[in-house]
């Protein structure tokens, strides 16, 4: 596969291109339900700007060569396979193109756990990773727990308590059951430091309770060069 974005990445399925083959013999039908469904939590769950294109699209081509049996039923163990290796694959490309945002430098993975349910879970996380405010307080090295907790917080997600949040930078607590904790701030910076110097990713988890649903989102910080790169930019 192949993807194409740097900037106006906000993708509701935009600017963003993104290409799949495969070689699997699959009812066409059902082989737009799989593209369908891996790109909601691939593509849909990655921001760079909060700026949605007006022509993002993933093309998904299968041609067949493989020579299996066609799979044509969605319950059945092949087309389950062969959607967990699209959504695999598609979500290691989206993450490049968040990787790869412009003036970025690092990647920001959001993993959510604990919500009603995944749909929940993935609202949240995204709502994290698109937060201005967070990814600029990543940029600054800054582990700013308070714009965290807001980001899931105004995610619109509801039907869970603020006294259920925990929130983890990296592998470092920052905040239990909906309390600040006590943590060492020059560590947690040096950890965000540490990720930029190799271009790396920088990971948060909330939970947010203890249901079943659980969901990503990636971004990248915001850094001067990005404010930089759009201002001198004219049509």
């Amino acid at each position: 596969g192949c993807s194409k974005g740097s900037g106006m990445i906000h993708p509701n399925m935009a600017t963003m291109l993104g290409v799949l083959t495969c070689d699997a013999a699959v009812e066409p039908k059902l082989w737009r339900q799989i593209v369908s469904t891996a790109s909601i939590k691939s593509f849909n769950q990655i921001t760079v700007d909060g700026d949605t294109s007006t022509n993002d699209c993933v093309i998904g081509l299968a041609n067949g060569a493989a020579g299996n049996p066609v799979i044509s039923d969605p319950d059945s163990v092949e087309a389950k396979a062969l959607l967990d290796a699209v959504t695999v694959t598609l979500q290691a490309l989206a993450q490049c193109i968040a990787w790869d945002g412009e003036g970025a430098t690092v990647l920001i993975e959001c993993e959510v756990t604990g919500a009603a349910c995944a749909e929940d879970a993935e609202v949240m996380a995204k709502s994290v990773v698109a937060s201005s405010l967070v990814k600029s307080a990543i940029f600054g090295r800054d582990p700013n727990w308070g714009r965290i907790a807001a980001a899931v917080g105004y995610s619109g997600v509801e039907g869970w308590s603020q006294d259920d949040l925990d929130i983890t930078l990296g592998d470092i607590p920052l905040f239990k059951a909906g309390q600040p904790l006590a943590f060492d701030a020059a560590v947690a910076s040096k950890y965000m430091a540490d990720a930029g110097e190799v271009h790396g990713t920088v990971k948060i988890f909330a939970k947010v309770g203890d249901g079943p649903g659980r969901g990503l989102a990636w971004g990248c910080d915001l850094s001067y060069d990005y404010v930089k790169i759009n201002a001198e930019y004219h049509t």
